[in-house]
C-alpha cells in the first residue's frame, strides 16, 4: 500500500454549491507524481486531502509503482463509497523525463481504472486550475499553498495544494460546465 498522509478534514468548505451537483457524490481530484496529492469530496460532504507516496523502493520492479497506485485507487473508493467522477492536473510540460514517465504510467493507470469502472474522468490545464485558485495563470507554488489556506484548508505541500484546488474548481464550475 502507498505510503499516505491524511492531513485535512473541513466540513461544508463551499456552502453555496449547486446541491444537484455535489449531492451524495463522491467526487475526486489528482495531482499525479511519485508523490500524489488527492482531494476528495465525499457523499457525506465532507472534503478530505492528503498526500500519497509511490515512490519505487531498492528492490521493485518498474510496475510496483502503478500497481500500488492501482491498489491505493481501490482502496480509496472502498473507504469513500462509489466515485462518480476524477479530475486530474493535465500536465504538457515536465522538468525532466523521469518526471514526464511516471506523470504518463500514473495517467495510463488512472484512466484506464476509470475505464473499468465507468467513472467519467476529465485533465484539467495547469494554468486553468491557478486562474481559479489565484486569478494568475502563471501562479508559483507558494501561492496555491496561500490559496487552499485562504479557503480554510492545510496543506502539507504543493501537490495537495493543487489537488484541493481542482476539486474546488470541479465544484464551482460543474466540471467546467459553468
Amino acid at each position: 500500500m502507498a505510503e499516505a498522509t491524511l492531513t485535512t478534514r473541513m466540513q461544508e468548505a463551499i456552502p453555496d454549491l449547486p446541491p444537484a451537483f455535489t449531492r451524495q457524490r463522491t467526487l475526486l481530484a489528482l495531482d499525479l507524481g511519485t508523490t500524489t496529492g488527492w482531494a476528495l469530496h465525499g457523499a457525506d460532504g465532507l472534503i478530505t486531502s492528503g498526500t500519497a507516496s509511490f515512490r519505487n523502493g531498492r528492490f521493485d520492479g518498474g510496475g510496483m509503482r502503478y500497481l500500488r497506485f492501482t491498489n491505493w485507487l481501490g482502496e480509496l473508493e472502498r473507504l469513500s463509497g462509489p466515485i462518480a467522477a476524477i479530475w486530474f492536473e493535465e500536465v504538457r510540460r515536465h522538468a525532466g523525463t523521469d518526471a514526464a514517465h511516471v506523470y504518463g504510467g500514473l495517467m495510463a493507470t488512472l484512466t484506464a481504472w476509470a475505464e473499468l469502472r465507468g467513472v467519467p474522468y476529465e485533465g484539467v490545464p495547469v494554468g486553468t486550475i491557478k486562474r481559479h485558485a489565484t486569478g494568475k495563470g502563471n501562479a508559483n507554488k507558494d501561492a496555491i499553498i496561500a490559496a487552499a489556506r485562504a479557503r480554510g484548508f492545510s496543506p502539507v505541500d504543493d501537490n495537495e495544494a493543487d489537488a484541493i484546488a481542482i476539486l474546488l474548481w470541479a465544484m464551482e464550475t460543474q466540471g467546467g460546465a459553468q
